[in-house]
């Protein structure tokens, strides 16, 4: 179940609680019975790897793309080896 970060908009109480996606959200705050928002916070990501950038998606047209794209594979299929 997923934890989800609420805060109310009349006092400033913020507390976390476990919700199931089916869940509804919650309006009101337990302590002053004002309105709750919910936060959103930054998720930490990164990507490791080729298959990230805008000219690896691109098809083979020539010569180039045709060979920067065929180390693409055998470098992302060795990455994966090793992860």
């Amino acid at each position: 179940m997923p934890t989800y970060a609420y805060r109310c908009a009349d006092c400033g109480h913020a507390f976390d609680i476990h919700q199931s996606f089916s869940d509804d959200a919650l309006t009101e705050c337990p302590e002053c019975g004002g309105a709750l928002r919910k936060q959103y916070g930054s998720v930490g990501v990164t990507f490791k790897g080729s298959g990230f950038y805008r000219t690896d998606s691109r098809g083979s047209s020539g010569s180039s793309s045709s060979s920067s794209s065929s180390s693409t594979s055998s470098s992302s299929s060795g990455s994966k080896a090793s992860a």
